[in-house]
């Protein structure tokens, strides 16, 4: 669980609590449409993810952006984002802390698809 040094412990209770309030909705017209609980961003590049839920083992759901621009909603580990590494291993995927979120997470998509990327 690597990842847990990539967010703040804060950050991932609340990811875990929409975790556990979405579960039992899923499949359902009451899955909620949360809105983004943190962004992680690529420092050296374009990447950026803003995420709703999460579970105990780091899977994350919520909208990436690789900035091919194609950002899609889905499942991410946030294991395998925290090895991510670059500039000879010194710098790694990172939570934004000043993001503050705006509007709901479809929200987010729909102009990141009208965008072709996320702009928050």
């Amino acid at each position: 669980m690597t990842f847990k040094n990539m967010i703040q412990d804060a950050t991932f209770q609340r990811l875990r609590a929409n975790w556990d309030q979405q579960q039992p909705l899923k499949g359902t017209p009451h899955e909620q449409d949360f809105v983004p609980v943190c962004k992680l961003f690529n420092p050296c590049g374009a990447a950026t993810w803003l995420l709703t839920e999460c579970d105990e083992d780091g899977l994350a759901f919520g909208l990436a952006d690789l900035g091919f621009g194609t950002p899609e909603l889905g499942y991410v580990s946030l294991d395998e984002l925290a090895e991510i590494r670059m500039m000879g291993g010194a710098v790694g995927i990172e939570q934004d802390l000043s993001f503050v979120p705006t509007q709901s997470l479809s929200e987010y998509a729909a102009e990141a698809k009208r965008l072709g990327g996320i702009k928050a």
